[in-house]
C-alpha cells in the first residue's frame, strides 16, 4: 500500500506535468518552486502544506468533531459496549414523534425488541449497500473536514421498515447524547428527501464504513448518517434513535445555532500551495482544492492584484479583477485514503465498475485539485485570489453576507515578490 508521502508525491507528478506543458515557463517554475522542486527527505517540510493532495482523506486525518462531555468516542471500551456504541450491542430505534400526531404501524424500539441491530443493518448491507464519494465539510468552516468513500444503507430501507402510516413530513435524528438531553445533537430533512433521491444525487445513508474500512469511535461508529449533498451539521455521529414527526420546521441543533441547516454545499476555492516569497521575473506555482457544490462546476480562477490597489466599494467580489482561469487537475491514478492498491470499489452512479474510474468529472458532491502558474510579476507585495465559476456560469460567491449557508468567500493570500 503506498505510503502517504508515495500518493502526495504521485498528485506532485499532476502538478509538474501542467507545467511541464507550459514550456519555458513551466520548466523555470519547477525550478522556482519548492513545491514541485523538493524531493526525498526534503519534501517533509512540506508535507502539511500539501498533505490534502492525497484525494481520498485516511480516516485518522479527517477533522472530526466530537462532540459532548465526554465526547463519545474518548468514552472506555466497557462504557461503549454498555451504551450500545459497539457491533455488538448497537441498537437503532425508528419511532413516531409523540409530540405530533405522526404515525408509525411497526415501531423498532428497544422495549419491544424491534430496534435493528448491527446483524439486521448487515443484512439490508447485503441488498441495498451504495458506496458514495464525497466531501465532508462544516457549515461554517472555511476548509473542507476531508474526502472519503463513504459505505452504508440508504435509510429510506430502514424507515419503511417501520412502516410510517400518516402525518409524516419530516424525519429528525440524534446520535448518543451521555444520557444527557441538554448535550443532544440532532438534525432533519424532510420526508421526501429521505424517499426519494434528486437526479444525480445520493441518498442519505446509515454509514458504517469510510474508505472501505468500519468506522472509528471518532470517526461516528458503529453507525453515522451521512447525507451527501448537505453540509456536515446533518451527518450525524453515533446514530441510535430516529423520529418521524409531522412538524414541518427544522428542528435541528444547528437551527437552534443560527444557521441554514437545509442548505446544500457551496462550490468554492481553496489554496494548498502559495508560496509567501518569490523572485520578480520568475513564475510562481500556485496548486489548489475545489469544492464542487449543488451548482456544480466549470472552472477555477485566479487574480493577481497589488495590495497598494484601492478596491472600489460596489465590487465587493471582485468581479473586475484580471482573473485567469487555472488547470483543472484529472482524477488520480490511486486514490489513497487507506484503500487497498488505492483502487475504488464498484461505486453506483460515480465510477464505472469496468474502469475504476469516474463516469464524469469532476463529481459533485466532491473535491477536484487544481494548478495555476502566476507569471511576469515585477517587485511588490500582492494578494493572490482564487474562485471558482459553477456550472451556471455565476462566479463564486452569490451575495451572501449573512454566513448562515455555507461558507465560500473568495480566498486571498499574500505574496511577497522581491527584485
Amino acid at each position: 500500500m503506498p505510503t502517504p508521502s508515495e500518493l502526495i508525491h504521485e498528485h506532485v507528478q499532476l502538478s509538474r506535468r501542467y507545467f511541464l506543458e507550459l514550456g519555458a515557463a513551466g520548466a523555470a517554475c519547477l525550478t522556482a518552486s519548492s513545491l514541485l522542486a523538493a524531493e526525498g527527505p526534503s519534501a517533509a517540510a512540506l508535507d502539511e502544506a500539501i498533505s490534502k493532495l492525497q484525494y481520498l482523506t485516511p480516516m485518522d486525518d479527517f477533522r472530526l468533531f466530537g462532540r459532548g462531555n465526554p465526547p463519545p468516542h474518548t468514552l472506555p471500551p466497557e462504557r461503549l459496549r454498555e451504551v450500545g456504541l459497539t457491533q455488538d450491542t448497537w441498537k437503532l430505534e425508528v419511532v413516531a414523534d409523540p409530540d405530533s400526531n405522526s404515525e408509525v404501524k411497526r415501531p423498532l424500539t428497544k422495549d419491544a425488541g424491534t430496534a435493528l441491530d448491527w446483524q439486521g443493518l448487515m443484512k439490508l448491507a447485503d441488498k441495498h449497500a451504495v458506496r458514495v464519494l464525497h466531501v465532508m465539510t462544516c457549515t461554517n468552516g472555511k476548509q473542507p473536514c476531508g474526502m472519503g468513500l463513504w459505505e452504508g444503507v440508504p435509510l429510506r430501507e430502514v424507515v419503511w421498515m417501520a412502516q410510517p402510516a400518516a402525518n409524516v413530513r419530516r424525519v429528525y435524528y440524534y446520535g448518543y447524547h451521555n444520557d444527557d438531553a441538554k448535550q443532544r445533537f440532532q438534525s432533519s430533512m424532510p420526508i421526501g428527501r429521505v424517499l426519494e433521491d434528486p437526479p444525480g444525487e445520493h441518498p442519505a445513508i446509515l454509514c458504517y464504513k469510510l474508505n472501505g474500512q468500519w468506522l472509528t469511535p471518532k470517526a461516528g461508529a458503529p453507525v453515522r448518517m451521512v447525507v451527501p449533498d448537505r453540509y456536515g451539521n446533518m451527518s450525524v455521529k453515533w446514530l441510535q434513535r430516529i423520529v418521524l414527526t409531522n412538524d414541518f420546521k427544522a428542528n435541528d441543533t444547528y437551527a437552534e445555532w443560527n444557521n441554514d441547516t437545509d442548505s446544500h454545499m457551496k462550490t468554492c476555492a481553496r489554496f494548498l500551495h502559495l508560496p509567501k516569497e518569490a523572485a520578480a521575473g520568475r513564475p510562481v506555482a500556485v496548486t489548489g482544492l475545489a469544492q464542487v457544490g449543488m451548482s456544480g462546476f466549470s472552472k477555477v480562477q485566479t487574480s493577481v492584484c497589488p495590495q497598494e490597489t484601492a478596491w472600489p466599494d460596489d465590487d465587493p467580489y471582485f468581479t473586475t479583477a484580471d482573473w485567469k482561469d487555472a488547470e483543472v487537475l484529472p482524477p488520480p491514478k490511486d486514490w489513497g485514503g487507506g484503500l487497498t492498491g488505492g483502487v475504488l470499489p464498484p461505486t453506483p452512479r460515480q465510477v464505472d465498475p469496468q474502469t475504476g474510474q469516474p463516469h464524469q468529472w469532476p463529481l459533485r458532491g466532491t473535491l477536484v485539485h487544481w494548478a495555476a502558474l502566476l507569471q511576469d510579476l515585477a517587485s511588490g507585495v500582492y494578494d493572490v485570489r482564487c474562485r471558482t465559476i459553477d456550472a451556471n456560469g455565476i462566479a463564486q460567491p452569490l451575495p451572501r453576507p449573512f454566513l448562515k449557508s455555507g461558507h465560500n468567500a473568495i480566498q486571498t493570500l499574500p505574496l511577497v515578490v522581491q527584485g
